[in-house]
């Protein structure tokens, strides 16, 4: 952007390069078939379309739309990807040239007095610096979608494929990208599992599903195997559903997920499916968090501690009842009891009586 040589950049520069990220718009992709056309042509063709603009609530998930500035956590990721990137050349010896990372950690940043303070000898050090430049990224608080609007947007599918995905999705709580590496030998249906290889460590997992989520598959693999998908026990899972047949990727889950919400006007993510999953199993009181724990992957037991902040809904739904229970209680007073220690009739004779 500025003409300077990756091994001259200075933290002065880098700096400046953090301050621009947060001031400056993103910028504005053009469609393959607008190409050649003025890139401000894009946002007014979504403000035509009725479209919310970047940035407000959705009216029905309350969530943000993507915004014209870039997030706080692509910042913190850049900031991330440039400090390890001349970390890297300042462990390689053969380069001399770079004698200091622009991207430093500050050590004064800390979130909680002493570095490692109170540290169990028991658990590994924790990497508690934090880059000099590094923005403060907020807290995300899982959403769930409610069983109404998931039965709206299931019932908008028009494939067999999409509502096996869906259902698969909201049983097992799989990443969107796990799900979608099963081969046709590990949809399991006698013993109700299928496996999936983990993000990060690259395990191979077998993880419960309902029987709904097992009769949409087969649905699926018996029309699209009809039309001359590639049919084997180390084929992939799933397919495109147009020729040529290619194995499903995540770009296209997330454009079919994205079409099924039109109709409703939300804007839910795939990850919100695996939030769905993991509320509907904290929710039974049969089930132990730490077998949740292991079938969403989490290495610790506490990643689970964000799902007991209550919901968006939840918070709505508790304060309407709360108001409507209010409302019965004026509307129908209840008489004053007098405590069992009391007579009531000398209590009707001396305050005129009320009881």
């Amino acid at each position: 952007m500025l003409g300077i040589e990756w091994d001259q950049v200075t933290q002065s520069d880098a700096r400046d390069f953090m301050l621009w990220m947060q001031l400056a718009d993103k910028p504005v992709r053009v469609h393959w078939r607008r190409r050649g056309q003025e890139s401000k042509a894009v946002p007014a063709q979504r403000a035509r379309a009725g479209q919310p603009r970047p940035g407000t609530p959705n009216p029905v998930t309350g969530k943000p739309t993507t915004g014209t500035k870039f997030s706080p956590r692509t910042q913190a990721h850049n900031e991330t990807v440039l400090r390890t990137f001349y970390n890297f050349h300042l462990d390689d010896r053969r380069d001399n040239s770079l004698l200091l990372n622009p991207f430093p950690l500050d050590r004064r940043r800390r979130a909680r007095g002493r570095v490692n303070a109170h540290h169990n000898p028991m658990d590994k050090f924790k990497p508690e610096h934090t880059g000099r430049y590094r923005p403060t990224i907020p807290k995300r608080i899982p959403r769930r979608i409610p069983e109404e609007k998931y039965t709206e947007v299931f019932a908008g599918l028009n494939s067999h494929r999409d509502r096996a995905l869906l259902a698969f999705w909201v049983a097992t709580g799989a990443r969107a990208n796990e799900l979608l590496s099963p081969r046709q030998i590990d949809a399991r249906v006698g013993d109700q599992v299928i496996g999936v290889i983990r993000k990060g460590s690259e395990d191979f997992q077998e993880l419960p599903a309902t029987p709904d989520a097992f009769v949409w598959l087969r649905l699926y693999q018996e029309e699209a195997w009809s039309k001359g998908v590639p049919r084997g026990r180390n084929q992939a899972l799933w397919w495109t559903l147009r020729r040529p047949w290619r194995p499903l990727k995540y770009h296209a889950a997330r454009a079919m997920f994205t079409r099924a919400q039109k109709v409703l006007g939300s804007n839910w993510t795939l990850h919100d499916l695996r939030h769905t999953a993991t509320f509907l199993m904290l929710d039974d009181p049969e089930m132990p968090p730490v077998y949740v724990q292991h079938i969403l992957g989490h290495k610790c037991l506490s990643t689970l501690d964000i799902y007991n902040n209550p919901s968006r809904d939840d918070v709505i739904s508790a304060g309407l009842a709360h108001h409507v229970r209010q409302e019965r209680k004026r509307a129908n007073p209840q008489p004053v009891q007098p405590a069992p220690d009391y007579n009531p009739e000398s209590l009707n004779n001396l305050f005129g009586g009320i009881l």
